[in-house]
């Protein structure tokens, strides 16, 4: 951990706590608390809570908040209502992303969190992005995020104590009873997409109340290992994690607007990088695509992210979370061309002695569609 990482309190509160290693993408929270398989299924047959104060926190006032990052960003959000998420890229020129942050609008300020190594230079784009606009960045150090996993999460002590409607939809969001903070909704995880997510955004110094408040309500402490074994079986795509430099948002399943849990709506131009978007989108496929690989159990070797992913000692892409699930055993998010067959022979690691996967064809869709633009330009052509 290095000299600057913020230590959470919650890693000296809650007994068995360990922090993540070094290098790991979330500095100085809870990997686990002694039993990471057990956390696993803490979440999938109640609730667990993960400390995720880790990520960055930025705060946009100002009557032009939502116009203004509409302009700059690739979701659609000028006519964002109060009370309500989305999920967005920043892109740079090439199309390529920069960022991935989640946004949300609240009783007239709108909140941004993305991930730890990220907050800064964001911030640092927003602020140089402002020119005219009636909006002012600034980044909050002093307000944290837990999240709630799990079929509990949304229902009984939890939803009282927090004030969460039984049927509040993905994205929705509201105010923390008694507290300075707020409450939000997120796409479901873990496999099949069937374990609901509460986000609780609160103040720093409010960490340790409201971790306690959350585990006396019923909710089982769970390290960043069981938050991310859950988000790899849902083929959720980590920023700098399951992508890299080259990643366009096609490839990492992040197109759509908030009803498709996506973070690109491509009813929308005027930002940076939708050239590229619509391109692929629209005559195109993208080069990559995300797949679930599951992972030899039986190998000593296990691959890293980042390591390369071969069939017949070929590199056919990369690889990105890799984690041991309490059910699935050893699983992975890794970047393959497109043209791998989801029944292909692969290795990750070295091609010659890496772990042997397999693609997850449940998570795999192929895509033999023919783009709409494609089409007419063969219409065109008389073919």
């Amino acid at each position: 951990m290095s000299a600057d990482t913020v230590r959470s309190p919650i890693l000296s509160a809650t007994a068995g706590a360990v922090a993540t290693p070094d290098g790991d993408p979330s500095p100085g929270v809870a990997w686990h608390y002694g039993d990471p398989l057990g956390e696993q299924r803490a979440a999938a047959r109640g609730v667990a809570v993960v400390d995720r104060s880790d990520r960055a926190v930025i705060e946009l006032v100002g009557p032009e908040r939502l116009t203004w990052l509409h302009t700059i960003s690739s979701q659609h959000v000028a006519g964002l209502a109060d009370r309500h998420s989305a999920e967005n890229l920043s892109l740079d020129l090439n199309g390529r992303v920069e960022d991935h942050f989640v946004l949300t609008d609240i009783d007239e300020v709108t909140w941004l969190d993305t991930e730890a190594d990220r907050g800064a230079p964001l911030a640092q784009f927003l602020t140089k992005m402002v020119f005219w606009a009636q909006v002012t960045p600034a980044p909050r150090a002093d307000t944290a995020v837990l999240t709630l996993v799990g079929p509990r999460a949304r229902t009984g002590a939890i939803a009282e104590l927090l004030g969460v409607p039984s049927d509040a939809d993905v994205y929705a969001a509201g105010s923390i009873p008694d507290a300075h903070g707020f409450w939000r909704v997120m796409p479901p995880i873990g496999e099949g997409r069937t374990l609901p997510v509460v986000d609780v955004v609160i103040a720093r110094d409010e960490l340790t109340r409201w971790w306690s408040a959350l585990t006396g309500a019923g909710a089982a402490p769970a390290g960043m290992w069981a938050f991310d074994a859950l988000r790899v079986a849902a083929g959720r795509a980590r920023l700098h994690v399951d992508t890299d430099e080259r990643t366009i948002p096609h490839e990492a399943d992040w197109i759509g607007g908030p009803t498709e849990h996506g973070a690109v709506h491509l009813d929308k131009g005027c930002y940076r990088g939708q050239e590229t978007v619509s391109r692929v989108a629209n005559i195109g496929r993208p080069p990559r695509r995300l797949v679930l690989l599951h992972l030899d159990g039986s190998s000593d070797a296990r691959p890293a992210t980042g390591d390369p992913v071969s069939a017949g000692g070929r590199s056919v892409g990369r690889v990105g979370s890799v984690v041991d699930h309490f059910e699935l055993g050893p699983i992975a998010l890794a970047l393959v061309k497109r043209s791998v067959p989801v029944d292909a022979e692969l290795v990750t690691g070295d091609s010659e002695t890496g772990a042997a996967a397999r693609i997850d064809s449940d998570l795999y869709t192929p895509d033999d569609t023919v783009p709409a633009g494609r089409a007419a330009q063969e219409r065109l052509r008389g073919r």
